[in-house]
């Protein structure tokens, strides 16, 4: 084994070790759910019952923050067509949306003729449903979407949980019909709470480019929020831009093999890039890259523990939803022309009960 996947190794085994360590924080005032909280989480800081993580720091005096930062009322879009990237590239288990029309009278209702019933009516008219894979665009993760294994009670047993102890199969349901629901932490929760603030964007891009991707730590970040004056402060949105979502938008619809393996992503195998989201009190982290982190990492033989950490220490322990595939490239552009880095963002998802993950189409205003 080389000495870079000893370090990744010894990480790991660090990280999974700190789960399954009975010296883990025990909570006096804890939920039925659980007794003991892995290392580092914030379990119960907003209550046993808590569904919003660190949207709870998206209070309304840092709503306001982020008003305060709207200096020319100038909007950008910064979702993706939702059929982009296009094809199943970049995630072969999410297919980009169908369209099609809802029947109404034994057809298909679209440029539907309202003479057919009656000949004194003059309406045309069309209606339509979408088949959509929640995260296959532009989108956000719910807390329901990545859990762990972990000793929730304290008995040696490993359970399959999630954010604040919600457990697999009692709390986030796969029905026998083959239905999904998370009764809790589902998108919902966030839709509800509103996401909207101070968006704080780090251009990563500039700095890196598009090949060889760079796997981005806790000192390479440090350097470029210096260099660019970027400060974060508790109850920011944290916006990473790469520049994949230009590789894609140069690909209309079509994109090879390419994009995964180009543009800069967070290193999730750092400890101190770790250790800065949690100390840096962010509310939710967004990228325009697939996953925030790298996505497909050989792993080392014998390795036990996630293969996406940052999303373990996210989703799972903090409660920071992820954002993925936004498209930031024209934002970062005026932001570097105007010698800014902060904005208001404005961006929730859809309302639909039940769902770990939702298209978004977010608003930044500058």
């Amino acid at each position: 084994m080389n000495a870079d996947f000893s370090n990744l190794r010894n990480f790991s085994n660090k990280i999974s070790g700190n789960l399954r360590e009975t010296k883990q924080t025990n909570i006096k005032s804890m939920s039925k759910r659980w007794k003991i909280r892995p290392n580092g989480s914030n379990w119960g800081d907003w209550g046993d019952d808590d569904q919003l993580g660190r949207l709870n720091l998206t209070t309304p005096e840092n709503v306001l923050k982020g008003i305060a930062e709207v200096k020319t009322g100038k909007t950008f879009c910064l979702s993706l067509s939702l059929d982009y990237p296009g094809g199943q590239v970049i995630n072969k288990v999410r297919r980009p949306p169908v369209l099609t029309p809802v029947i109404r009278n034994n057809e298909a209702y679209f440029n539907y003729q309202w003479n057919k019933l009656n000949p004194s009516q003059t309406d045309i008219a069309s209606d339509d449903q979408v088949t959509l894979a929640n995260q296959y665009s532009t989108q956000w993760d719910s807390l329901a979407h990545r859990g762990a294994m972990f000793d929730v009670m304290g008995d040696g047993k490993q359970q399959p949980v999630y954010y604040n102890g919600f457990r697999a199969g009692e709390d986030v349901l796969l029905n026998e019909d083959n239905t999904s629901a998370a009764k809790a932490l589902g998108i919902e929760n966030m839709a509800a709470h509103g996401i909207q603030g101070r968006g704080v964007l780090v251009d990563l891009f500039s700095t890196y480019g598009e090949f060889p991707r760079k796997e981005v730590g806790y000192d390479d970040l440090m350097r470029i929020m210096e260099k660019d004056k970027v400060v974060v402060e508790e109850g920011d949105i944290l916006c990473v831009w790469t520049g994949l979502d230009r590789m894609i938008m140069r690909m209309r619809g079509r994109p090879d093999r390419s994009v995964k393996d180009a543009c800069a992503v967070l290193d999730g195998w750092d400890e101190k890039l770790l250790q800065w989201i949690t100390d840096s009190g962010v509310a939710a982290i967004a990228s325009d890259n697939l996953a925030v982190e790298a996505v497909g990492k050989a792993l080392p033989e014998g390795y036990t523990g996630s293969n996406l950490p940052l999303h373990e220490h996210c989703l799972f322990k903090l409660g920071i939803p992820l954002g993925e595939l936004w498209l930031l490239s024209d934002l970062a552009q005026y932001l570097r022309e105007n010698s800014r880095n902060r904005f208001l963002l404005t961006a929730p998802p859809l309302r639909l009960t039940g769902a770990v993950g939702s298209p978004v189409t977010p608003l930044a205003t500058v």
